[in-house]
Order: C-alpha cells, then sequence, then structure tokens
C-alpha cells in the first residue's frame, strides 16, 4: 500500500481540513494518507466516516503532535 503524507501543523484553522480533504479527493484506491497534525480534527471525523474512509489517529505526547492514518476501507 502506497502512503502519501501530509504535514499540516503550520496551518490555522480551517485549512488543514480543507487540505486533508482536497487530498483524499485525489488519493489513489490503493494509497493510504497519513497526517501530522497539531490538534486533534474532531471536525474532521464524521467527515471521513459519511465518506466511508477508515482512519485511526494517536496522540504523540512527547513530541505534542497528532498522527491520523486515512485509508479506504478493504474491499
Amino acid at each position: 500500500m502506497m502512503t502519501r503524507k501530509l504535514d499540516v501543523r503550520s496551518l490555522a484553522a480551517p485549512e488543514p481540513l480543507e487540505r486533508i480533504l482536497a487530498e483524499l479527493d485525489i488519493l489513489p484506491r490503493d494509497a493510504r494518507l497519513e497526517v501530522t497534525h497539531w490538534r486533534e480534527p474532531l471536525l474532521l471525523y464524521p467527515l471521513l466516516d459519511e465518506r466511508g474512509w477508515q482512519h485511526s489517529t494517536v496522540h504523540d505526547e512527547k513530541n505534542g503532535i497528532y498522527l491520523i492514518s486515512i485509508r479506504r476501507p478493504a474491499t
């Protein structure tokens, strides 16, 4: 599975959400998007669920970041 990385830590709201959704629109079917964010994107999760994306989030407390992995469900 190919992995694309997106770092949105330097962006102010709502740009991280917009950039993530735009990236998902062009993400190849067999790819995963890994997002590095400075906060947990709570508004993103319902949008991903509505669109059928699988996602998981890990909080890296040491570095103060959130790592979000997003992929299409297995068919």
